[in-house]
Formats: structure tokens, sequence, C-alpha cells
């Protein structure tokens, strides 16, 4: 028989472990799968001190994208729909669902070099991968 949702009984499914780290940050040991999430190597930093267990470049915004949001016209709500918009590419759903895996085993921690990942990509990750609030 089927769990009844409205049963408080019945526990709720996991919320995916994933969270948003800087890459500068040292690498911790909690941290558990890292995945670089930006589409250049951060600046200044050693790839042997970095620590990286995948680099799924399918799910970084493009370059095309990435200019236009750092431009001078380029809105988050705006950069945020075209960003989707690329996540629903064949290659970004595959990298996506590689992600979602990896969240169901342990923890999964996405790198970036960006300052406020509040007002990236990264946000737009977490909501994709489940971990995030939805907007």
């Amino acid at each position: 028989m089927p769990a009844d949702p409205a049963d408080p009984a019945d526990p709720a499914p996991p919320a995916p472990r994933v969270r948003v780290r800087r890459i500068y940050e040292p690498p911790s040991p909690d941290d558990g799968v890292r995945v670089l999430v930006d589409r250049l190597w951060p600046r200044g930093l050693a790839r042997t001190d970095a620590r990286i267990d995948e680099w799924p470049k399918a799910l970084t915004p493009s370059t095309e994208l990435r200019r236009w949001y750092h431009g001078t016209e380029g809105g988050y709500e705006e950069f945020r729909r075209r960003y989707r918009a690329e996540l629903a590419a064949p290659e970004a759903r595959a990298a996506l669902d590689r992600l979602r895996l990896l969240a169901a085993e342990g923890t999964i921690t996405l790198l970036t070099a960006t300052k406020e990942p509040s007002g990236s990509h990264t946000s737009v990750l977490l909501e994709e991968l489940g971990a995030g609030p939805a907007a």
C-alpha cells in the first residue's frame, strides 16, 4: 500500500545534500563530491590545490550568456530564464541527472569563484537540483 502523503508518520524523502562554496575556500572533509560549476578555471588557483572531483562544463552558463549578464544590460531574472533554457539541453540535463544521483548518495559541494553565489548561476543550479528555493 502506498504511503499517505498526509500522514505525518510517513517520512519525507530526504532533501538533496547540495551546498555551495567558493572555490578559494580550503577543502573541507564534509564537502563530499566537489564539483566545479564555472566554465573558466578560477584565476590564481593551482589545479592540484582545488581538489575537484567533477567539472561538468555542460552545466555552466554559455560564454555568450555570461558576457550578456556581466554586461550593462543583463538583469538577474532574465539571466535565470535564459540559463534555465540552456539547462534544458540534453547534455546539461544528463549532467544535472548525474548530480542528482551523487546528491542522493551523499553530500555534493558546488564550487564557484563567484563572490555572490546567491545572484549567480549557482542559485539556479540549487533550484534545479531541488536543494534551493524556487521562485
